[in-house]
């Protein structure tokens, strides 16, 4: 016995909303009124009608979808591109953090470390590189390194350090905020290693620094540890030098001098230097300095 055809069935449209919300798909829901009456006054065919419904639908899945990774993500607000005063960071090229921003280096596992003194904009930059990746599809998890450290060892504690690891593997890039703070005894280090370790050419890290590599065994007490976390960092990174005066001291002068003053005398304190030890345990690997 073969089915009742399309045609031969009395088609019910009052239940059409019923059956779009049963389908999961609420922007056909939302605007098919609208666009029905559109297309029967303009003489639309089915095709039309049905594809725009079909290109409004997959917009806004994306839409909805972009909006729970930035959720997600945890990155902070108005950390953006739009946002970051490159002007205050002439060693860092706006061209070159916009090529960073495209995520090419995620598709191999790469990494990406700002190193400078505190307040130069490392997490900014970071983190507006990040709301890019996010806006392009990607998913980008923000945490300070401590914070991170913390929950990683109790999982350890809890003996699901491995089932804890994999549910990071999920973020494409995951971006390690004040990894000089991350001063543990070597139990709780061990498993920023592991981290490192295993995110090793599959997955991305970003860290931001405000210690060149030489300082790094404060972070790992064990020095065949940090030779090995650094190894594995760099072998393909991206290493960003930000070596310039705090941006919130600049802004702090810039509230408090006297207008007239600094109208009258020109400014002569900044003066950004690049520290010579930045790369002095960094022998291997391709690095992009």
């Amino acid at each position: 016995m073969t089915a009742p055809s399309a045609t031969a069935r009395t088609v019910d449209v009052h239940a059409l909303p019923t059956m779009l919300t049963a389908l999961r798909l609420p922007s056909f829901h939302r605007h098919w009124p609208m666009l029905a009456e559109r297309a029967d006054k303009e003489g639309w065919p089915a095709a039309r009608f049905l594809a725009t419904l079909a290109e409004l639908e997959l917009a806004e899945r994306e839409t909805r979808r972009i909006r729970r990774h930035l959720i997600e993500s945890q990155l902070p607000g108005g950390k953006t591109l739009a946002t970051f005063d490159f002007k205050a960071l002439p060693s860092v090229p706006r061209a070159r953090v916009e090529a960073l921003a495209a995520g090419d280096w995620i598709e191999t596992g790469a990494n990406l470390i700002a190193i400078g003194n505190s307040g130069a904009g490392k997490t900014h930059l970071l983190c507006a590189i990040g709301h890019a990746l996010v806006e392009a599809g990607r998913r980008v998890l923000y945490t300070r390194t401590t914070d991170l450290v913390q929950r990683l060892q109790a999982a350890r504690r809890d003996l699901a350090l491995e089932a804890a690891l994999a549910r990071l593997d999920r973020f494409e890039l995951i971006i390690l905020d004040d990894i000089g703070y991350a001063q543990k005894d070597q139990a709780e280090t061990s498993v920023l290693f592991e981290l490192i370790a295993r995110r090793y050419e599959t997955r991305s890290l970003a860290i931001a620094a405000n210690q060149p590599f030489s300082a790094w065994d404060r972070i790992f007490p064990d020095k065949a540890v940090t030779v090995a976390a650094i190894d594995r960092l760099v072998h393909h990174a991206t290493i960003l030098e930000m070596n310039v005066d705090s941006y919130r001291r600049r802004a702090a002068a810039d509230r408090t001098a006297p207008k007239a003053d600094a109208a009258a005398t020109p400014t002569t304190d900044n003066h950004p230097s690049a520290d010579s030890d930045i790369l002095a345990d960094n022998t291997k690997g391709d690095i992009t300095a």
